[in-house]
């Protein structure tokens, strides 16, 4: 194997496959987008160093792309400089577990499923704390916070970094100790592209039982769906750590050959133990999902974060090494972070917003526990106590730019419906899962409009690192950290 370099040529199928393998968000890869220079696949760290001082001697914008799960397309089009570069870590991909210590190093190319299975390989009772979605580039991933279905037990993905190893604006390549505490405490949450190219991460592994139990139970509205929903606000942050409930929520049919349509909600747990324990647990704490034994499948750790992530039952864990993303279309994605519970009513007029859009669908996620209990300045990700649940908004669609506007608007209706019930002053909002309605850098904008959504009161000791490590802003994109406020 060896380092790629694709030059513009929307005609060679080698750069269109190079710009398009990767990128999740089909609305950032139509003809009007703006397409890069090259794309430059590294294969060394050497690699990209070089890579960093040309584009410095040159004065080439550079995009830094892992896995390309970005949401607004940050790693792979530039909209405020139109002659870019991408640097597509993807080649960069060495895992490497040590047991004994309960750490592993891992490069920023590799996929958080690939961790997941090179930990497996060595040990079933070690695991990591992150995503749910196995694809995640892991240098993105967790530079954004990662969290993922044993965030309750022990934090986010970046609580649990050990060490880094980041190439600066000048090509250097520092470790923790190179770059200074101030640096490393700003990648752990801060946001991609902003302070330098992530190489490898250092992460500490977790303990995990030899048996994990998952299940997924569904009820419409009429099955009392809306109650149900309610009471899970209620309970969901102050269950046991080893028990995370996520709810997916979206418009079904209400029979299988009927047009009419009501809201589905899937109640999908994973529990760090036995059935037996889980129905204690949830007789005691969340009696009226009415989970059953039956319900409830007792596997390993490595299968229970497969079903999360939407695999067949009967793939193998090695299906993890593909690192291919299932999931490509043109959406378009908000996030939002509860505080109180959302009453009968509000639900009931979300229920009405739902079913006006074709394909939309919501992730209600838990918080409480380990997340709880991390001070909100311990990293730049400041969603901790206070927070009940997060809240992800998606809407997608299948026919590019002919109804695009149509959904876009769609989903901005509906997130200003929803302001009522959500964080205030500020409407927080997950860096991860990038929201340019937000706020942009540029002439004239304030950056306090979508920083302290994202970061809350770290972003102006984000913005104090920024200016020290990277005074130039060679590393920047239209929501990075900036070197100043205005």
């Amino acid at each position: 194997m060896e380092s790629s370099f694709f030059t513009h040529d929307l005609n060679a199928s080698s750069f269109k496959l190079a710009l398009e393998t990767s990128a999740q968000n089909l609305r950032y890869l139509m003809p009007s987008n703006p397409k890069p220079d090259f794309i430059f696949e590294p294969l060394y760290e050497t690699h990209v160093q070089a890579a960093v001082v040309c584009a410095k001697k040159l004065k080439l914008h550079l995009r830094l792309r892992s896995g390309g799960h970005d949401y607004e397309g940050l790693s792979y089009v530039s909209e405020m400089e139109t002659a870019f570069v991408i640097v597509d870590l993807s080649k960069l991909r060495q895992i490497s577990v040590d047991i004994e210590s309960n750490s592993a190093w891992v490069h920023a190319g590799a996929s958080i499923g690939e961790v997941y299975y090179r930990i497996q390989e060595k040990s079933k009772i070690h695991g990591f704390p992150a995503g749910l979605c196995t694809s995640l580039g892991i240098g993105g991933h967790i530079i954004g916070g990662a969290y993922g279905s044993m965030m309750r037990k022990f934090g986010l993905g970046a609580d649990n970094v050990l060490d880094a190893r980041i190439v600066d604006a000048d090509g250097k390549i520092l470790n923790r100790a190179a770059m200074g505490e101030d640096v490393f405490w700003a990648i752990r949450g801060g946001g991609g592209g902003s302070f330098g190219v992530i190489l490898a991460w250092k992460i500490k592994l977790v303990p995990v039982p030899e048996i994990v139990t998952v299940f997924t139970v569904t009820r419409t509205l009429e099955q009392d769906g809306t109650k149900l929903l309610y009471k899970w606000q209620q309970v969901a942050d102050k269950l046991d750590e080893d028990l995370f409930i996520r709810v997916i929520i979206q418009p079904t049919s209400k029979t299988p050959k009927s047009k009419e349509r009501t809201i589905s909600t899937s109640y999908q747990g994973q529990f760090l133990g036995d059935a037996n324990r889980l129905l204690q647990v949830m007789q005691r704490s969340f009696p009226q999902l009415g989970l059953t034994k039956k319900d409830c499948l007792e596997t390993s750790w490595i299968k229970s974060v497969m079903y999360i992530a939407g695999f067949p039952s009967t793939a193998p864990s090695e299906a993890l090494l593909d690192g291919k993303s299932l999931f490509k279309n043109y959406f378009k994605a908000k996030s939002d972070y509860v505080e109180e519970p959302i009453p009968i009513e509000g639900l009931e007029g979300l229920w009405e917003k739902l079913l006006e859009e074709d394909s939309p669908l919501t992730i209600w996620n838990p918080y409480g526990g380990m997340m709880a209990k991390i001070p909100e300045t311990e990293t730049p990700f400041p969603h901790r106590s206070g927070t009940l649940f997060k809240i992800q908004w998606l809407t997608l669609w299948q026919d590019g730019k002919a109804s695009e506007e149509k959904h876009m608007d769609w989903m901005r209706e509906m997130y200003s419906y929803m302001e009522q019930y959500v964080s205030k002053s500020p409407r927080s909002a997950y860096v991860n899962y990038r929201d340019l309605d937000l706020g942009r850098n540029g002439k004239g904008s304030d950056a306090r409009e979508w920083g302290n959504k994202y970061f809350k009161g770290n972003f102006e000791r984000l913005v104090q690192i920024k200016a020290t490590f990277d005074p130039e802003n060679f590393f920047r994109h239209e929501q990075s950290i900036p070197t100043e406020l205005e």
